[in-house]
């Protein structure tokens, strides 16, 4: 019993420190975190798309659904650097939770199909989706303490619900479906990136127009 009280005080001891340490942290040290890790991730996905389209089918190309078929189509974000510069810090952290919470199930999807991908590059694919995973989790695991710190309108998410598991049965559609799904997220991460670099850049620069 003595043991066992021991392990739990060293647990409670253990979180308390680490939710007193990120209490501790700046909002401009968070934001520059989280940049560097949307950074990582936009930059991740950008080189798995180059990899995937060294063997892409050239039908592919043509029968490819439209970006505005992508789930996350349906959340309405700035479409450039003007309109996003008019968005509130705390809409534009909510924008960037709600894309990121987003692509939990999609990621997976293409875990899973990266497994069976017929690539010549699978094995790469398949390791560098896993890495797109870590990366989206740290970064939430960041956004979700900044949230916190921002309030409650930071705290908004907006769902968008993903629910085609099935990337296709014979070998074009299964690379179609996963470029397509990619580059949705790539999109996406992007966004994401931008985002977050406008918050730094506020939270370090008094003049928005610069940023």
């Amino acid at each position: 019993m003595t043991h066992r009280r021991t392990r739990l005080f060293m647990m409670a001891a253990v979180v308390s420190y680490v939710m007193t340490s990120c209490g501790a942290v700046p909002i401009n040290d968070l934001l520059d975190r989280a940049s560097q890790r949307s950074d990582k991730l936009h930059s991740l996905s950008t080189t798995l798309s180059q990899e995937l389209d060294s063997h892409f089918p050239p039908i592919g190309r043509v029968i490819t659904p439209r970006p505005s078929m992508c789930h996350t189509s349906a959340l309405q974000t700035p479409n450039d650097k003007t309109q996003v510069l008019q968005v509130s810090e705390s809409d534009l952290l909510s924008l960037a939770r709600s894309l990121l919470q987003a692509w939990d199930d999609p990621l997976s999807v293409l875990s899973s199909s990266a497994f069976n991908l017929p690539h010549p590059a699978q094995s790469s694919i398949f390791n560098k989706v896993r890495e797109l995973q870590e990366h989206s989790k740290n970064l939430w695991d960041g956004l979700d303490v900044l949230s916190g710190k921002m309030g409650a309108e930071a705290q908004a998410l907006s769902f968008l619900p993903y629910s085609d598991n099935d990337l296709g049965q014979d070998r074009i559609s299964k690379l179609i479906n996963f470029h397509f799904l990619l580059s949705c997220f790539r999109r996406d991460s992007h966004k994401i990136d931008s985002f977050l670099k406008v918050l730094r850049c506020r939270a370090t620069n008094e003049q928005p127009e610069t940023c």
